[in-house]
Parts: structure tokens; C-alpha cells; sequence
């Protein structure tokens, strides 16, 4: 028995897949390609991806935003957990990345539920709000550049109807938001998005020690 998360070292780490993920082939191949690009550890963790996929069902969630998409591989987890009328609008910059998210999407069968916009995230959420789109979405990822986390953040609590989910990735930033000699711009802005989400009367919070720390904020209606 423990009292605390426990570590997970190679073997463990490799039981909890063996036991648990369920990671479909098009999803495996998006990983698995992805693993050999320059920017490969921009990608979240199977294991996260699949959690999240199953909130978003838990939930019955219909309308999802991603905030960063990368290669897909996230997007797969999400898109495939909402229902067939469901929306995921995916939002990047990079046209190259998500030329090959696209290639997974279709080929997972799971495109006709995602909506690419490719421009900053910021433009996108701004204009959803402009659109009179507050209160609209369920489920909200955030995984994007970190120091925009904040603003996104609040424009997606903004649009997040009460009771839905906020999932900001990377929140323990491989250890170093507990360092307090680490002062880059990057591991200020996640400790300092920490610390004001830990005393925000908005949300219910719980911070989850999956991949590199995920913290899920649920709006209070």
C-alpha cells in the first residue's frame, strides 16, 4: 500500500500499458511516426490520451476545442470519443504538422468531426466569443505554447458551458515547476497559471500526475 503516487520505473510503465491502453492501429502509427520527428516530445503520452478520451465520453461531450494539435494524435483520442454529430475544433499554426494530422484524422474516419483552423489560438477563441459561442463547449484541451496558457485559459472558461471540463497539459513541466531556481519564461508562466488555478473560486481543480502532470478544471455552474 502507498500513501502517495507511486513512481513508475521502466517495468511498471510497461505493465500499465500492457494492461490498460487500448491504442487503435491508426493511432499507434500516428505515435509512432511522430516519435521520429525532431519536435517529437511536443507529443502527449498514450496513456493520456486515452484518459482523456475517456472523460470526453463520460462527460457525453458533443462540442470540444484543442488548443494545439501537433501531428493528431490527441485530436484522434478526443474526435473519437464524441458522437457522429459531434465538433472538435482543432487549432494550430503549423500547416505542415497538421498535413499529417489530417492524414491520420481521415484515415482513423474520424474527420468529418473536426474542424482544422489554422491560425493563433488566441484569434480563434476570440472569435468564437465574438460569434456569442460563451457557455457553448464541453470539453476544452489546452497543450499549445506556455506562455499563452493563462489567456487561453480564461477565454476557455469563457466558453466552456457550466459543469464542463478544462484539460491544460503539462502542468508539472517535467519536474521543474518545483524548482524554483528554474525562471525561464515557460516554467514561470505554468507554476504561476498553478498557483492561481489552485485559488480559483470558478473552478473545481484536480491535478493529475499522468504524462507530464495534467490539471483538470471543472466550471461551477
Amino acid at each position: 500500500m502507498s500513501t502517495r503516487t507511486l513512481t513508475l520505473d521502466d517495468e511498471l510503465y510497461a505493465y500499465l500499458q500492457g494492461t490498460s491502453l487500448r491504442e487503435p492501429p491508426t493511432f499507434r502509427r500516428c505515435r509512432l511516426d511522430t516519435a521520429e520527428l525532431p519536435m517529437s516530445n511536443m507529443q502527449i503520452a498514450p496513456e493520456q490520451g486515452q484518459f482523456m478520451h475517456f472523460l470526453v465520453k463520460l462527460m457525453g461531450a458533443k462540442n470540444a476545442i484543442e488548443i494545439g494539435s501537433f501531428t493528431g494524435y490527441s485530436g484522434l483520442w478526443l474526435a473519437s470519443a464524441l458522437p457522429s454529430d459531434g465538433c472538435l475544433i482543432a487549432c494550430d499554426i503549423n500547416k505542415e504538422w497538421t498535413s499529417r494530422a489530417r492524414h491520420y484524422w481521415e484515415d482513423a474516419g474520424v474527420m468529418d468531426r473536426i474542424e482544422l483552423r489554422i491560425a493563433p489560438a488566441l484569434d480563434t477563441l476570440n472569435q468564437l466569443l465574438d460569434r456569442e459561442a460563451e457557455n457553448h463547449f464541453d470539453f476544452v484541451f489546452i497543450d499549445a505554447d506556455k506562455e499563452m496558457y493563462d489567456d487561453y485559459y480564461e477565454r476557455a472558461l469563457q466558453l466552456l458551458r457550466p459543469g464542463g471540463l478544462i484539460a491544460i497539459d503539462n502542468v508539472l513541466w517535467n519536474g521543474k515547476v518545483a524548482d524554483r531556481g528554474a525562471t525561464d519564461p515557460d516554467t514561470s508562466a505554468l507554476r504561476n497559471l498553478n498557483e492561481k488555478l489552485h485559488n480559483d473560486e470558478r473552478i473545481d481543480l484536480s491535478m493529475v500526475p499522468v504524462g507530464d502532470g495534467v490539471t483538470l478544471c471543472r466550471k461551477r455552474g
